[in-house]
């Protein structure tokens, strides 16, 4: 895996959709922003490059969202006092992304009026980019209540009026005049249907090349993701990216090695991505959870599985992200996977997921020490649930692990 051929823009769209998971009960929010800004810089005839970028731009924007508290407080009102975090989390992690860095600078002003963006020190390509995705997002706030109805076209005027009524303080004007224009249309509107978006959405990608991209460069993908995911909470602080370092290590000392080394790496980043669906009431929970909450965390590995199927379609790391709480005895979820169907590899990730899990401080307890966590890992073995090779091998270098597990230092 030291290079991969990769669709790109379908990639994206899967990725947005990871992102779509945090509103819970409003998704495709992503994908309506990007194709209406798609749409507005058709209509400014923008050139080809400069459209399909600020696609991306409008799938990824909330890439700084993991909370469902916080996605609610941006879609209840058009300006909300603390947008402007959501915005700097989101640059933060594109700009550590060397291969999605480009789209830092409009992520982070994508809630700046237009009147303050003139004052900042942006190229004018930049301003008027941001700017599109402020003006796209909250077109979409707006038309939420009315979405997947012919009511849209009722309300449209007077989501109109409203915006406009902003043009030169909120939105730049020459995007208010083309949205204005376009508004006109009852397809701009019908348009953002659920399957027509997907539809309009895989067509603009149809006729793009593969890309290939080296494999430092698709982990840093991955790695922007798994922050995201550990955003939810300050008791997952980097759990994905500890759980990637020791399952890699830990596959590397049983002997597997080349692109499933780094395969298994990717699929450690990525374990948890379903979890952008499960509230942070739920994570954060310190007591024990009702059988309805349950229910939701558990759907986090299914929907891990799904999402990455989409992006990976060629590879195992679908199967072995989303197999991490399958176990020996079939008694896992979400497939009941018998132990022998099991590759080594999964295996590899569900010791390493519940090894740092017991080292990490959560709600509910602190973090155990290395002994306890040793007796326990021993137990679930004894239980026929953990591989005991696997455990052995861990156990051969436990300090090691333990230090790699809290964070304080790499492993060679």
């Amino acid at each position: 895996m030291d290079s991969q051929h990769i669709d790109l823009h379908r990639s994206i769209i899967s990725l947005s959709c990871a992102l779509d998971l945090v509103g819970v009960d409003e998704v495709k929010h992503g994908k309506r922003v990007a194709m209406m800004a798609w749409h507005i810089a058709n209509k400014l005839d923008w050139p080809a490059e400069d459209r399909l970028s600020i696609l991306y731009a409008g799938m990824l924007h909330d890439c700084g969202v993991a909370k469902v508290r916080e996605h609610r407080q941006l879609t209840e009102s058009l300006e909300w006092d603390g947008a402007e975090a959501h915005c700097l989390r989101g640059a933060e992690y594109l700009a550590a992304c060397p291969p999605l860095a480009y789209l830092a600078d409009e992520i982070r002003y994508h809630h700046t009026r237009w009147e303050h963006l003139l004052t900042l020190p942006l190229s004018p390509r930049v301003r008027l980019r941001t700017n599109l995705l402020f003006l796209a997002d909250r077109i979409d706030v707006l038309q939420v209540p009315f979405l997947n109805s012919e009511q849209i076209l009722v309300a449209a005027p007077k989501i109109v009026e409203r915006l406009q009524s902003y043009s030169g303080s909120l939105f730049a004007p020459e995007l208010m005049a083309a949205f204005v224009d376009l508004a006109k249309s009852q397809a701009f509107w019908l348009a953002m249907d659920p399957d027509y978006l997907d539809e309009d959405l895989r067509e603009l990608g149809r006729d793009l090349a593969d890309i290939e991209l080296e494999y430092p460069a698709l982990r840093e993908i991955a790695r922007l993701f798994s922050r995201v995911v550990d955003a939810k909470s300050p008791y997952t602080e980097q759990h994905s990216e500890r759980v990637a370092q020791i399952a890699r290590r830990l596959a590397a000392d049983m002997g597997i090695a080349g692109c499933e080394l780094e395969q298994v790496e990717i699929a450690g980043l990525l374990h948890d991505l379903g979890k952008l669906r499960v509230s942070e009431d739920i994570i954060d929970k310190p007591g024990s959870l009702t059988p309805e909450e349950r229910a939701c965390m558990q759907r986090h590995s299914y929907d891990t599985f799904r999402l990455l199927r989409r992006v990976f379609t060629d590879s195992k790391i679908p199967e072995w992200a989303g197999l991490h709480h399958e176990n020996l005895r079939g008694e896992g979820y979400p497939f009941k996977t018998l132990g022998k169907s099991l590759p080594l590899e999964c295996r590899v990730i569900s010791v390493a997921d519940i090894f740092q899990a017991l080292a990490q401080s959560r709600p509910y307890r602190q973090g155990m020490p290395l002994a306890d966590i040793i007796r326990h890992l021993q137990q679930r073995v004894a239980e026929g649930v953990l591989d005991g090779a696997v455990v052995a091998t861990l156990m051969s270098r436990a300090d090691d692990y333990y230090e790699l597990a809290q964070g304080f230092c790499p492993m060679d």
